[in-house]
């Protein structure tokens, strides 16, 4: 297997002539947890977004897998968007028969047993679930392929402190060993345990990327701390 699953060589995204990523460097490898770490307005969004296929550079590289984002890539990448995008009508039945017909890599039983976990029955309708509640179906399904690379954006944004426990203990046990997860948020402190690398984008620039460890020995300080020092003052 390749290790290497992510480039990026001199990437770039610009709106009305305004990067958004500033020429970015970087390489990610595979069986990693990584949180892809910065403020609002960094560019993490846009990142992920360019990893998709939503997006396209306006200069420079990025392969996924060896490949330029699309048919192959979007076959590998399990994508949670920082926003609901199923319809209200569907019933969760309707949502795993979706997947089940959109990717290979879906485990119908482990989204039923999840959902079940949930107390959410078959035939329930997503407009009858509650914000978190439905940000769980979500996640479920996203966590039942066997992708290389899962992308989450802002998964546990806007959610209460047990069902952030939830959301990261089901990315913990249920992705795929030999993928990758990035994870973007601004909120470090819930999630720094389970990181195995940290991204930190400032204003579209990666001002970091290290393993956890690294950082731990290195500057005998905790993630969360470190990115408070960074974007306090600045690089």
């Amino acid at each position: 297997m390749n290790d290497t699953l992510i480039v990026a060589q001199g990437l770039t995204k610009t709106y009305n002539a305004i990067p958004a990523l500033d020429h970015i460097d970087l390489t990610v490898g595979s069986g990693r947890i990584v949180g892809l770490l910065g403020p609002n307005g960094s560019g993490k969004t846009t990142l992920i977004k360019l990893l998709c296929g939503l997006l396209q550079p306006t200069t420079g590289l990025l392969t996924v897998d060896g490949h330029a984002p699309g048919i192959y890539t979007k076959s590998i990448i399990s994508y949670l968007p920082d926003r609901m995008y199923f319809a209200d009508w569907m019933k969760t039945n309707d949502l795993i028969d979706f997947f089940a017909d959109f990717y290979q890599d879906f485990d119908r039983k482990k989204a039923m047993e999840m959902l079940a976990t949930l107390h959410i029955g078959p035939n329930e309708r997503l407009k009858t679930l509650s914000k978190g509640t439905k940000e769980k179906v979500q996640l479920a399904l996203i966590m039942s392929r066997q992708a290389k690379l899962y992308l989450l954006d802002e998964p546990i944004a806007g959610v209460d402190p047990a069902a952030r426990d939830f959301i990261l203990n089901t990315i913990l046990t249920n992705y795929n060993e030999n993928g990758t997860v990035l994870l973007s948020t601004h909120l470090i402190a819930d999630i720094e345990r389970v990181l195995d690398e940290v991204i930190f984008l400032q204003i579209g620039h990666v001002v970091r990327h290290d393993t956890v460890d690294n950082i731990r020995e290195n500057e005998g300080k905790s993630v969360d701390q470190l990115f408070r020092e960074i974007f306090a003052y600045g690089i």
